[in-house]
């Protein structure tokens, strides 16, 4: 149960805008419950170089009103490259959240600059077990710039005492941009069981900064937010509102990234609504759980895509 209140978000880009809001503890007495304890890890590796590109292909999920021209262009390739990089991927029917491989464009486009990823540090590693024998791992990204962040995965590795590889995974964010001066986890979930000690290895794989005045994110916002925590379960709401002079919105994403009295990460949850009219505003209410310790205050982060 408590992996259907958090959501793998595979988001690589889209048209959002978001602002943040914490919500303190609200609750007069917070229950106990059997929620499994952190796990002690032996250690934290940061690599803190972010990985750049290189000639090799990378995955993309597919995600709603994504074809073939819009990634071409994208990605700029052309798209006979991308159809023969994926030949069991039909143009015309591509499911969401089944992956495409992105050919190289260095080649095609060896006169033009390579944007170089920023550079974007990881404050906080954790890990969560859950029920069920499985390991939710985070990875908290501070955004120290002036602009936006988009588009950050993060490769998150368990090692045990050896340096072996117990289980790798690509991390994303429950969103795509992350505001100056805030921070969103990227997290995966390992299916396996892993060993009581182990080392938690966390590479920023990709992070593109994005200026605040563009006009690709309708600027959402979020207001009267309440966050009703009552120990490991915390019971959100709000309203998002679209300024009269932005575009239009065909959807709304709020992710909640709970925070225990420690300040560590123990549960992530996205809602997802529908379209948003310039000048509208649409109610949220849902619900975020903690894998480990009680709720002590819940962050919103609002996306408009367009």
């Amino acid at each position: 149960m408590r992996k259907l209140l958090l959501i793998y978000v595979f988001l690589i880009s889209a048209c959002a805008s978001h602002t943040t809001q914490r919500v303190p503890n609200t609750s007069l007495d917070p229950y106990v419950t059997s929620t499994p304890s952190l796990t002690s890890t032996v250690n934290v590796i940061v690599i803190d170089e972010t990985a750049l590109p290189t000639s090799t292909p990378f995955v993309y999920t597919i995600k709603a009103n994504d074809t073939i021209s819009k990634l071409a262009e994208q990605f700029n390739i052309s798209q006979d490259e991308l159809i023969a990089a994926n030949p069991d991927v039909s143009p015309n029917s591509m499911t969401i959240g089944s992956t495409l491989l992105i050919p190289d464009s260095s080649a095609a486009q060896a006169d033009k600059s390579t944007p170089t990823p920023v550079p974007a540090p990881v404050t906080q590693t954790v890990c969560h077990p859950s029920a069920d024998g499985g390991l939710w791992c985070f990875a908290l990204i501070q955004n120290n710039t002036t602009e936006l962040l988009e588009n950050i995965s993060a490769q998150i590795t368990l090692l045990d005492e050896s340096n072996n590889v117990l289980a790798s995974q690509t991390a994303f964010m429950p969103l795509d941009i992350v505001q100056p001066n805030s921070a969103l986890p990227v997290y995966v979930f390992f299916d396996s069981k892993v060993r009581s000690k182990y080392t938690i290895q966390i590479q920023v794989l990709s992070a593109n900064q994005l200026s605040l005045n563009n006009t690709r994110y309708p600027p959402a916002v979020i207001q009267n937010a309440v966050a009703q925590i009552n120990g490991s379960i915390a019971q959100l709401s709000g309203q998002i509102f679209l300024p009269a002079e932005s575009s239009a919105a065909t959807q709304i994403w709020v992710a909640a990234v709970a925070y225990a009295k420690d300040g560590r990460v123990v549960g992530v949850k996205r809602w997802e609504g529908g379209a948003l009219p310039s000048g509208g505003n649409i109610s949220f209410s849902f619900l975020v759980s903690s894998l480990a310790a009680e709720i002590d205050a819940v962050e919103f982060f609002v996306e408009a895509r367009p």
